[in-house]
């Protein structure tokens, strides 16, 4: 099944792409996901225990099992502000 993956900030920087589109196996988790992910990137490793993950623009428990045609965004924390 295919799942598009969207990167913001941070999570984009590493792992160089805004979004993906990627092939998984029926199943997949997020966790799952992030796992491949941090296979291909390293880096983005240090980045998964403060991220926000989202399916389908509602946050998730990295539990959630993707579905065909999902889309899945990584949220990196963001500061700043005046």
């Amino acid at each position: 099944m295919k799942v598009q993956v969207l990167f913001f900030a941070s999570c984009r920087d590493v792992v160089g792409h805004r979004e993906r589109e990627m092939t998984v196996a029926d199943g997949t988790t997020v966790t799952d996901l992030i796992d491949t992910i941090g296979e291909n990137h390293p880096k983005f490793r240090a980045l998964v225990p403060s991220l926000m993950v989202s399916v389908n623009q509602d946050y998730v428990e990295r539990t959630q099992a993707l579905s065909d045609g999902d889309e899945v965004a990584f949220i990196p924390p963001v500061s700043g502000g005046r």
